[in-house]
C-alpha cells in the first residue's frame, strides 16, 4: 500500500474513531488521571456524539485523580463494556497520541502517559506496530503551522521507502497549547552538503510584530521540543518490544529528519534578529533521545535498522551542526564508515585509470532500452568521478563543480591532453564535448553524460600548444605535430566547445606568465590563421564587446622569422603568416584597424605581387615542378585569398583537357561519354600546408565537379579530394550519403555517381570511415542499396560493388553491432552478407570480446536476425573455434543441404532439357527470353548446376553467349543463389563419380576447368562470390582443394599481378604519377560492364578479392590446412598489401588461432605487414626465429614492451600532479616529447625522431596508440612459448617493480631521484614494506632485467614509473585472448597465497590486518609514497586489467576467488572483496555475472565465519563492519542500475541469494545480513519491497 492510500485509510479510521462510543469514556479515563476533568468536561459536550438517544457509558468518577496504580484496573473495567476489543483498542491508540501531543508540555501529565502505555504494554495491550506509525504521522501533523494541517502531511523521510502515515487528526491539536510550526522538511541525498527547506519559519516570523513573534516562535520551539522529547521516549519503550521491520524503518526515517532539520525554525529567529542563536536546553535533550533511539535501532546485536542506512541517509552533510559532542560522535563514526565502504568500490590506483584510445571500444557503459540511433548518439563517460560513497559518478553540473587543481580535474586534464596528442576520431570528441556556456541557448539543460567542462577542454588546448612551442624551440622539428594539432584544434573551436574569447585571454596569460622566451616563432598566429572564418571566431571578433582587447592580444602574438633556412616553405609560410591575419583582420571590423601593424600589413603587397608574377600570362604554374619557396609562398596564398587559390587548384586538376570515352560494342554509338584526361594528382605534402579554409573551399568545389559535373572526373581529381579527407580527419570529414542526400536529394539517383562514392569509399576511405566510428553507419546506408537492388533484374555492377563493400564494412568491424538501424525484423543482408557477419561476430567475440552486459542480452536476437533468412549450416571444423556463445547457439540447427540436393535430383530432368534448349551449339536464339520470361524460380536457381552437369569436362560445348545473357538478365541475388547451388550439385555430382570408379584428381580438374570456363573464359559469374560459397562447404573434403587449385591457376594470378602493376601502390596517397585508366570491360569483366558504360576508378575484380583471401587463410587453418595457407600467404602476399585492414587482419588472426598456428605460418602470417613501419621491438625477430622456441624470452625484454607502452599508450601524467609523497612529479618536464623519448625501444620509423604520424601514415589501426599497443599484442601471440610463461614474465616483473626501478636508479643517480618526501623505507608489513626488502625472503629486484636506463627512458620518477608499468601490464593484458586471463587468474591467486606475511604463523592477527589495510586500504596507494608490497602491486594490476577488460570477459574473474579458497583469515577475506569488490558496480546491469560474483563473495565469508567453521583464533564479527557496509551498498546500487538514490531497493533475486548464503553463518555475523533476506518480517528491504509485499499478501 503506497503513501497515498494509506492516507486515505488513515483519515477514515480517523472519522470512525472520532465517533466511536468508547472514545468519550476513554478519553474520560486518561483526563481523569491526568487531572484534566473539570477541563474536559466542556469539551465533551462539544464533542457528543451526534446520537441523542445512544446510551452514555461512564467509567467510575472520582473528584481527585486517583493514584496511577489504579489506572489499569479502570481501564480493564472499561474494557468490559465493549465487545469489540479491536476497535477498543484502535480507539484507545487514538486517544492516546492525542494526549501525547496535547500534554507533551506538562512533565507530570506527559510522564503518567508514559506509565499508562508500559502498562497497557505490560498486558499485551498496545500494538506498537500501529501505534508508533500513527504517532510519527500526528508528530508530524501537529508540526504543521496553523491553515496548514488540512493541506495534508509533508513527507518526512530521508529515505523515501519509508511507511509514512497520516495523523490521526486532520488537524493539528496542539491550539491549546501555540501551534508548532515546522517547516517542510527535505530529502537529503547522499551528495547534498547541506539540508535544504523549501519553507523557513522565518518566512513567517518576520512578516509580524517583531517582539510578538519572536515569543510565539520560542514557545512553539519549545512546545515541538518537548513533543519530540516525548516521543522519543515512547519510541524506546515500544522498541523493548518486536516491533516489524517496516515500523523500524519508519521510525528510523523520522528520526533522521528531525536531526537532518534540527534548526530549520532556529534559521529565521537568527535572520531576524541578526544575532548568533544557541540550541537550548530542551532542544539539546530531544536531539540525545534521538540519537537513543539510532543507536538502538542500528546497534549490531540485534540489528533492527542496518547501519548503513546511516551511510547513505545525508546526515553526515549537515550544513549547521550544533555544539554537541554526542551528534559529533555519530556523524564521526558514519564518516568512518562511509569511508571504509567507500574504498570497496573504487580500484587501487582508480585516479590513475584513464583512456588510452589504444583500443577500438568507444561505447563501455549500458545502454538499456535504447534503439539503434540513441546508441549511435549516446554521451560516452571517458572518465567518472567518484562520489563520497564510492559510486561512479558523471554530468554536466557534477563537471563543472569540481575545483581547478584538484585530483579529479588533473586526471580530466589527463585524459583530455592525452586525447590532444593521441588524437582519437572525432566521433569520440563528439561524444564527450560540452558546447561553452557563451555559445549556447537559455533553454539548454545541462548534459548528463558529461564529464568535462569548456574550462577543462581550453587549459587543456593551451597545454598542448606551451608543449608544442618548447619542441619548436628545441629545434626538433615537429611541423607534422602542428598540422595535425591545427586539425583537432579547429574541430573543437567550430564545435563550439571553447569560449574563444576566454580561449585568447588565457593563451595570452600563460605565454605572458611562462618564460618569455617560448614565444619565438609564429606558430601560434599560425593557428589563429587557421580558425580566423569559424563562425564563433567572427562573432567574437566583430560583435563582442572585448573585440576590441582580444584583437590586440591576437596581434601580440606576433613574432618575426628567425629561421635557418629563408626558403624553407614552413619558414615562408610563418613569415608571411602575420600580414595574412592583419588583412582578414582589417576586413573584418573598422573600428580595430588602428591596432594592426602597417609593416605586416604593406607586407601583404609581397604576396600580391608575388601571386600577380605567377599567375600572368597563359603558361600555368605547374605544381609538380614548384620549388620550396614557390610551394611556401602558394601556402601563404591559402591563406590570404584562399577563392584565387582554389580556382587555381581546380584549373589545375582540369589542365588536361576532356576526351571522349571510348563505348563498349552495347553501347549506342550516339551516346557520347567524356572524361579529364589524366593529370598527376596534388602531392600531400603540398595539400599538408593548405589553409583549413581552402581545404574547405577545394572540397566543396571538387564534390561539385564529382557529383554533379556533366564531365566524368578524371582519377587525379578522386584522388586528391580522398587525400583532402584524409590530411585532416577531424575537419573536413563527411558521411558520404547522408551528405550528399543534404545537399542534393537527386544526386545519388544520377549514373555513375553512386558507383563514384562506392568505389571512393570501398577503394580509398574505408580506413577513415573504421576511425570515425562510422562503418556502422555506412553500412546500413549501404545495405540500403543493397535491399533496392538485390531483385532487380541485370543491375549486377552496383550490386556487386555494393556487396564487396558490405563485406568490407562487416569485416572491418571489432566491436558489437546491431545489424539492422531499427534493430527489429530479419536482415536484409544478401545470403553472403549473413554468412560474413556470422564470421566477423566469431572472430570479435574471440579476439575482442563484447564489450556491453546489454549486447549479449541482443546476441540471441541479432543472430535470429541473420539466421532467419539463411539456411546454411557451419561445419565442425569451424565451429570448433567459434567462442562457445555462437557455437552452442549454431550447433543445433539442421543441415538442409541433403533436402536442397533432393530437391536438384526432383527437378533436374525438367532443368537438363531446359539447359539443353537453352545451352546447346544450335539453340534457338529466341528460346533465351522464352526462358526468361517464362521459367520457374526454383528451375532458374539451378540454371549454373545444369550449364556445369551438360558440361562434362568439356565447356566449349556449351553456348555462351546464351549463358551469360541469362544470368546477366537475372536479379543479382538469384545468381548468388545459382553459385551457391552450382557448388552443392557439383561437389555432390563428385562424390557420385566417385563411387563409379572415377579418379578424383581427374574429376578434380575437370571440376576446375569447367570453373574456369564460368570464371575467366566467358566471365560469367563473380568470383568472390564463388570462392566464399566453396570455402563455406569446407565440410566437404573437395571443396576447399578446389578453393587451393583455382587460387593456383596462372589465369587468376596473372589478373592479380596486372592489378598491381596498373594500380598506385598500396600507400597511394605518396604516388606522384599519373594514374592510368583500366578498361571497364577489363576491369570487372563481361558479366559486370555489360552494359554499363561508367568508366571505372580503383574497382577492379581482382580488388574484389581482398577481403576473400584472409577468409580462406582462416578457413584453411580451421581444417589443418596450415601449409596450404602459408603458400597461398606467400604467393598472394604483394597483393595483401593493397588489403586496408591488414594489420586487423595479423592482429585478429593470430588471436583467433592463439596456440594452434605453427610458427612458420607465425612467421608468414607477420611478413604481411610491411615489417619496416611497425614497430616492433629490437629483439622480437630474434625471438621468433629461435633455434630453441621453449626458451622464454628474458625478463628485460617483457619490461621493455612495458616501458613502450608507458611511453606512448598510457596517457602522461600531468606535471602538476601531487598526491601523497609521489615524488616531484615536476620531472615529468625533462620527459621526452610524445613519441619522442630519444632511446625510445621502438624500431624502424616509429622511433621518436620522425615525430607525430599524421592519420594517413596509420590508417589501420587508425591511431598511433593503438599501433603501439596492438604491435604489443601481436608479438605477444607470436612468442612460440606458452601463455603462462609469459604471464608469469609479466607478473614477475609488476611484483618487484618498485624495488628493481628504485635499485637501478640509486646506482646511477642516487637515491633522491625516486624517493618522495622520505627516503627511508620502512621494514615491516604494518609499516608498508616491500616483501622484497625483507631478507631472506626474496630477491631485492627483478634478475634479468638491465633497468638503468628504464627511468632515464620515461621522464617519471621511480614511484610514477613503477605505477605506469603496472597500468601498462594490465591494459596488454586485457588486450590478450582468454587463455591468457586464465593464466593470470592462476598466477596472482597462488602469489597472493605464498605471501610470506599470510603465511608466516608467527605473524599475528593485528600484524596481517596492518599489513592488509596499508596494501589495499587507500583506493590511491600506488601514489602515496615508495613502498609497495607484492599483493599490492598484484591487486593493482587486476583492477588495472578489470577496467580495460570487456563486459563478456568478466566472466572468468571467478577464478580468482575460486583459487584464493578456503579462506582461512579475515586478512585473506579483504584480499579477496578488495580485488573483487570493485567490480561489482561495473556489474550492475550484468544481473547474472553480478550474482555470480556476489554469490562468491559470500561463500568466502562463509568460509571464515560459517556455522561450522572453527577458526585458530576468534574473530570477532565486528571487524568486518566495512564489508557488511559495502555488501548492504553494492547491492542496492545493482538494484537501482547506478548510484544510489533515496528509493533504491535491491532485486528480490540478490535478497534470496543473500538469503541463502546466510544461513551458513555464525549467528552473530548473520544477524548482520538480516535484511538482505526476502523476509518481509524480518528485513526492511523486503518489508518496503513493492513486489515482495504484494507477493506476500
Amino acid at each position: 500500500m503506497d503513501q497515498t492510500q494509506r492516507s486515505v485509510v488513515a483519515t477514515a479510521n480517523s472519522r470512525t474513531y472520532q465517533f466511536h462510543p468508547a472514545r468519550a469514556a476513554i478519553t474520560y479515563l486518561f483526563n481523569l488521571y491526568l487531572g484534566r476533568s473539570s477541563r474536559q468536561k466542556a469539551d465533551d459536550s462539544v464533542r457528543e456524539p451526534p446520537n441523542k438517544n445512544q446510551k452514555r457509558v461512564l467509567a467510575l468518577n472520582r473528584e481527585l485523580p486517583p493514584r496511577n496504580e489504579q489506572f489499569l484496573l479502570d481501564f480493564e473495567q472499561l474494557q468490559t463494556q465493549f465487545g469489540d476489543q479491536d476497535q477498543l483498542r484502535s480507539v484507545t491508540e487514538s486517544v492516546l497520541i492525542s494526549l501525547v501531543i496535547q500534554c507533551c508540555d506538562h512533565a507530570p501529565r506527559a510522564e503518567f502517559l508514559l506509565f499508562a502505555l508500559r502498562s497497557l504494554c505490560n498486558i499485551g495491550y498496545i500494538n506498537w506496530d500501529t501505534l508508533l506509525p500513527f504517532l510519527l504521522s500526528s508528530v508530524s501533523s501537529a508540526e504543521l503551522p496553523a491553515g496548514q494541517g488540512s493541506q495534508g502531511v509533508p513527507s518526512t523521510s530521508i529515505i523515501t521507502n519509508s511507511t509514512n502515515f497520516q495523523s490521526a487528526n486532520s488537524v493539528s491539536t496542539l491550539t491549546s497549547v501555540h501551534v508548532i510550526g515546522s517547516p517542510a522538511q527535505s530529502i537529503i541525498e547522499p551528495s547534498s552538503s547541506a539540508a535544504l527547506s523549501p519553507v523557513k519559519s522565518s518566512d513567517i516570523s518576520c512578516n509580524g510584530q517583531p517582539s510578538t513573534t519572536r515569543m510565539n516562535s520560542s514557545i512553539r520551539d519549545n512546545a515541538i521540543s518537548n513533543l519530540r522529547q516525548l516521543c522519543c521516549k515512547i519510541i524506546l519503550t515500544g522498541l523493548e518490544c518486536n516491533l516489524k521491520p517496516v515500523t523500524q524503518a519508519e521510525i528510523f526515517y523520522h528520526m533522521l529528519n528531525w536531526l537532518v532539520n534540527w534548526d530549520q525554525r532556529q534559521q529565521g529567529n537568527e535572520e531576524c534578529d541578526g544575532k548568533s542563536w544557541r540550541p537550548d536546553k530542551a532542544l539539546i535533550e530531544w536531539l540525545h533521545s534521538c540519537l537513543d533511539v539510532i543507536w538502538l535501532l542500528v546497534e549490531e546485536e540485534k540489528c533492527r535498522v542496518p547501519f548503513y542506512e546511516l551511510l547513505r541517509s545525508g546526515l553526515q552533510f549537515i550544513e549547521n551542526i550544533p555544539d554537541d559532542e554526542a551528534l559529533f560522535t555519530l556523524i564521526l563514526e558514519i564518516h568512518r564508515r562511509r569511508d571504509m565502504m567507500a574504498m570497496h568500490m573504487q580500484m587501487l590506483d582508480q585516479h590513475l585509470h584513464c583512456p588510452t584510445f589504444g583500443s577500438h571500444w568507444i561505447l563501455s557503459q549500458t545502454t538499456p532500452n535504447l534503439s539503434v540511433e540513441a546508441v549511435a548518439n549516446l554521451r560516452y563517460s571517458p572518465i567518472t568521478y567518484p562520489s563520497v560513497l564510492g559510486e561512479p559518478l558523471h554530468g554536466e553540473d557534477l563537471a563543472a563543480s569540481i575545483q581547478r587543481g584538484c585530483l579529479d580535474w588533473e586526471r580530466a586534464l589527463r585524459c583530455i591532453r592525452h586525447a590532444i596528442r593521441s588524437t582519437p576520431s572525432p566521433d569520440w570528441w563528439k561524444r564527450v564535448l560540452v558546447v561553452a556556456p557563451c555559445y549556447r541557448g537559455s533553454a539548454q539543460v545541462p548534459t548528463p553524460g558529461a564529464v568535462f567542462t569548456s574550462d577543462m577542454i581550453c587549459e587543456a588546448t593551451i597545454d598542448r600548444i606551451v608543449e608544442l612551442l618548447k619542441l619548436t624551440n628545441s629545434e626538433i622539428n615537429c611541423w607534422q605535430e602542428w598540422l595535425v594539432f591545427s586539425d583537432i584544434f579547429f574541430f573543437l573551436m567550430k564545435s563550439g566547445c571553447i569560449d574563444f574569447v576566454d580561449f585568447i585571454d588565457k593563451l595570452g596569460s600563460r605565454l605572458t606568465e611562462s618564460d618569455h622566451r617560448i614565444l619565438n616563432t609564429n606558430h601560434v598566429t599560425w593557428l589563429l590563421a587557421q580558425i580566423i572564418r569559424v563562425d564563433q571566431v567572427m562573432a567574437a571578433l566583430n560583435n563582442d564587446s572585448r573585440k576590441v582587447e582580444t584583437t590586440r592580444k591576437i596581434l601580440s602574438f606576433h613574432r618575426e622569422d628567425r629561421s635557418s633556412d629563408p626558403n624553407n616553405p614552413q619558414s615562408i609560410l610563418l613569415d608571411f603568416i602575420s600580414s595574412c591575419q592583419n588583412l582578414r583582420i582589417w576586413s573584418l571590423n573598422t573600428s580595430t584597424r588602428e591596432y594592426l601593424n602597417n609593416e605586416q600589413l604593406q607586407k601583404g603587397k609581397q604576396i600580391d605581387e608575388w601571386w600577380r608574377q605567377v599567375s600572368k600570362g597563359e603558361r600555368m604554374m605547374d605544381y609538380m615542378t614548384m620549388v620550396d619557396r614557390s610551394i611556401g609562398m602558394f601556402w601563404v596564398v591559402s591563406y590570404a585569398m584562399a577563392q584565387p587559390a582554389c580556382e587555381t587548384v581546380m584549373t589545375w586538376l582540369s589542365s588536361g583537357g576532356v576526351t571522349e570515352l571510348f563505348t563498349g560494342a552495347n553501347v549506342q554509338p550516339n551516346e557520347r561519354l567524356m572524361v579529364m584526361r589524366e593529370v598527376s594528382p596534388l602531392p600531400i605534402s603540398l595539400l599538408s600546408g593548405f589553409s583549413m579554409n581552402l581545404c574547405l573551399k577545394l572540397v566543396f568545389q571538387m564534390e561539385e565537379s564529382l557529383f554533379s559535373g556533366q564531365v566524368v572526373p578524371s582519377i587525379a581529381m578522386v584522388e586528391t579530394y580522398t587525400r583532402l579527407l584524409l590530411i585532416a580527419p577531424h575537419s573536413l570529414f563527411r558521411s558520404h550519403f547522408s551528405h550528399l542526400a543534404q545537399r542534393n536529394a537527386s544526386l545519388l539517383s544520377k549514373p555513375g555517381v553512386t558507383l563514384l562514392v562506392l568505389e571512393i569509399v570501398n577503394y580509398r576511405l574505408l580506413p577513415l570511415y573504421r576511425y570515425q566510428g562510422k562503418c556502422k553507419t555506412l553500412m546500413y546506408d549501404v545495405t540500403k542499396i543493397i535491399s533496392a537492388l538485390r531483385g532487380k533484374r541485370g543491375d549486377h555492377r552496383v550490386f556487386r560493388l555494393a556487396e564487396n563493400l558490405c563485406i568490407n564494412l562487416i569485416l572491418s568491424l571489432r566491436d558489437f553491432f546491431s545489424v539492422k538501424r531499427e534493430g527489429k525484423g530479419p536482415t536484409e543482408f544478401t545470403e553472403t552478407l549473413n554468412r560474413i557477419t556470422i564470421i566477423t561476430l566469431a572472430i570479435t567475440i574471440k579476439t575482442r570480446g563484447i564489450a556491453d552486459a546489454d549486447h549479449l542480452l541482443y546476441l540471441q536476437t541479432m543472430l535470429e536476425q541473420i539466421l532467419a533468412t539463411s539456411q546454411h549450416t557451419w561445419s565442425e571444423k569451424t565451429l570448433r573455434y567459434f567462442p562457445s556463445l555462437l557455437r552452442d547457439f549454431l550447433m543445433g540447427r539442421t543441415d538442409k543441404r541433403g533436402l536442397a540436393i533432393q530437391a536438384w535430383q526432383q527437378s533436374e530432368t525438367t532443368v537438363i532439357n531446359q539447359c539443353t534448349q537453352l545451352l546447346s551449339s544450335t539453340a534457338d536464339p529466341n528460346y533465351v527470353m522464352t526462358y526468361i520470361s517464362h521459367s520457374f524460380p526454383q528451375h532458374r536457381q539451378y540454371l549454373c548446376a545444369g550449364a556445369w552437369i551438360l558440361m562434362q569436362g568439356h565447356p566449349e560445348n556449351i553456348n555462351s553467349g546464351n549463358l551469360a545473357r541469362v544470368l546477366r538478365d537475372f536479379s543479382p541475388e538469384e545468381v548468388t543463389s545459382n553459385i551457391y547451388m552450382m557448388v552443392d550439385v557439383l561437389l555432390h555430382h563428385i562424390h557420385m563419380e566417385l563411387q563409379h570408379g572415377h579418379s578424383l584428381q581427374d574429376l578434380l580438374l575437370k571440376t576446375c576447368s569447367n570453373l574456369a570456363f564460368f570464371v575467366w573464359t566467358h566471365e560469367l559469374i563473380p568470383l568472390d562470390i564463388l570462392l566464399l560459397a566453396l570455402i563455406d562447404r569446407d565440410d566437404d573434403p573437395h571443396a576447399l582443394r578446389i578453393v587451393i587449385s583455382l587460387l593456383d591457376q596462372q589465369d587468376l594470378q596473372q589478373r592479380v599481378n596486372l592489378y598491381c602493376m596498373n594500380r598506385a601502390p598500396p600507400e597511394h596517397w605518396l604516388y606522384t604519377g599519373t594514374f592510368k585508366r583500366t578498361d571497364l570491360l577489363k576491369a570487372l569483366g563481361n558479366h559486370l560492364s555489360w552494359k554499363d558504360r561508367y568508366p571505372t576508378f580503383f574497382d577492379d575484380i581482382a580488388a574484389r578479392l581482398l577481403p576473400v583471401i584472409p577468409l580462406i587463410v582462416y578457413r584453411l587453418i580451421e581444417n589443418d590446412a596450415t601449409e596450404s595457407a602459408d603458400r597461398i600467404l606467400a604467393m598472394y602476399s604483394s597483393f595483401l598489401a593493397y588489403h586496408p585492414l591488414r594489420f586487423t587482419f595479423v592482429r585478429d588472426i593470430l588471436a583467433y588461432f592463439y596456440g594452434h598456428l605453427p610458427g612458420k605460418l607465425i612467421v608468414r602470417i607477420l611478413n604481411v605487414l610491411d615489417l619496416s613501419k611497425i614497430p616492433f621491438s629490437e629483439s622480437f625477430p630474434q625471438h621468433i626465429g629461435s633455434s630453441n622456441p621453449a626458451i622464454c624470452p628474458p625478463l628485460e625484454y617483457f619490461a621493455t614492451l612495458l616501458l613502450a607502452l608507458v611511453n606512448n599508450v598510457i596517457p602522461p601524467l600531468n606535471s602538476n600532479l601531487r598526491s601523497g609523497s609521489m615524488g616531484d612529479a615536476s620531472n615529468n618536464s625533462v620527459r621526452g616529447p610524445h613519441n619522442k623519448t630519444p632511446a625510445t625501444p621502438q624500431s624502424g620509423p616509429a622511433n621518436a625522431s620522425e615525430g607525430q604520424k599524421a592519420f594517413y601514415q596509420i590508417q589501420d589501426p587508425g591511431t598511433y596508440t593503438q599501433l603501439v599497443l596492438e604491435t604489443a599484442v601481436i608479438e605477444i601471440l607470436s612468442l612460440p612459448i606458452s601463455a603462462s610463461q609469459i604471464v608469469s614474465s609479466l607478473v614477475q616483473i609488476v611484483v618487484n617493480i618498485q624495488p628493481t626501478l628504485i635499485q637501478s636508479s640509486n646506482g646511477l643517480h642516487g637515491a633522491s631521484n625516486c624517493v618522495g618526501q622520505g627516503s627511508v623505507l620502512p621494514t615491516s608489513p604494518s609499516g608498508g614494506s616491500t616483501d622484497s626488502l625483507s631478507a631472506g625472503r626474496s630477491t631485492p629486484s627483478v634478475s634479468g632485467i638491465n633497468s638503468s636506463s628504464f627511468v632515464s627512458r620515461s621522464g617519471y620518477t621511480c614511484q610514477q614509473l613503477s605505477c605506469l608499468f603496472i597500468q601498462a601490464c594490465g591494459l596488454l593484458l586485457a588486450q590478450l585472448p582468454p587463455e591468457f586471463h586464465l593464466q593470470l587468474y592462476m598466477e596472482t591467486s597462488r602469489i597472493i597465497k605464498e605471501s610470506w606475511w599470510l603465511t608466516d604463523g608467527k605473524r599475528s592477527l593485528v600484524e596481517l590486518d596492518s599489513a592488509v589495510s596499508y596494501a589495499l586500504l587507500d583506493p590511491t596507494w600506488a601514489s602515496q609514497d615508495n613502498t609497495s608490497t607484492a599483493i599490492g602491486n598484484i591487486v593493482a594490476l587486476l583492477h588495472s586489467f578489470f577496467s580495460n577488460l570487456p563486459q563478456e570477459w568478466l566472466e572468468g574473474t571467478h577464478v580468482i576467488v575460486k583459487h584464493l579458497r578456503p579462506v582461512t583469515s579475515v586478512a585473506m577475506l579483504r584480499i579477496a572483496f578488495r580485488i573483487m569488490g570493485p567490480l561489482l558496480p561495473r556489474l550492475a546491469n550484468a544481473h547474472n555475472l553480478f550474482n555470480k560474483v556476489l554469490s562468491l563473495l559470500l561463500n568466502t565469508l562463509v568460509d571464515v565465519f560459517g556455522k561450522n567453521t572453527q577458526p585458530s583464533v576468534p574473530v570477532d564479527a565486528s571487524e568486518i563492519t566495512d564489508l557488511i557496509d559495502y555488501l548492504h551498498h553494492v547491492i542496492h546500487y545493482e538494484g537501482q542500475g547506478g548510484p544510489v538514490q533515496a528509493n533504491s531497493k535491491p532485486r528480490p533475486e540478490v535478497l534470496e541469494l543473500c538469503g541463502r548464503a546466510a544461513e551458513s553463518l555464525r549467528p552473530d555475523v548473520q544477524h548482520l545480513l538480516s535484511h538482505l533476506k526476502p523476509d518481509i518480517n524480518s528485513s526492511i528491504y523486503a518489508a518496503t519491497h513493492p513486489k515482495l509485499v504484494q507477493n506476500s499478501s
